[in-house]
């Protein structure tokens, strides 16, 4: 039994995220962008990622205001 075969392809993201959370206090904002690449991550392999199971689809974590840093819109 190989371990690579049954390997989650959304793995590393959620590391990242857990990563990115514990570095700034657990603030969500903060780690938007890693969020959103887990989102997207789960767009594409949700029926074989476990790591996918409770993540929103539905709600980008990065809005085009967030995208665009020195852009103020109102």
């Amino acid at each position: 039994m190989s371990a690579n075969t049954k390997k989650d392809p959304c793995k590393a993201n959620a590391c990242r995220i857990q990563a990115c959370l514990k570095e700034n206090n657990y603030q969500e904002n903060k780690c938007a962008d890693v969020l959103e690449a887990m989102r997207q991550c789960c767009l594409k392999w949700h029926k074989v990622s476990l790591c996918c199971s409770g993540i929103d689809l539905g709600k980008p974590y990065q809005t085009e205001a967030s995208k665009g840093a020195g852009k103020s819109e109102i």
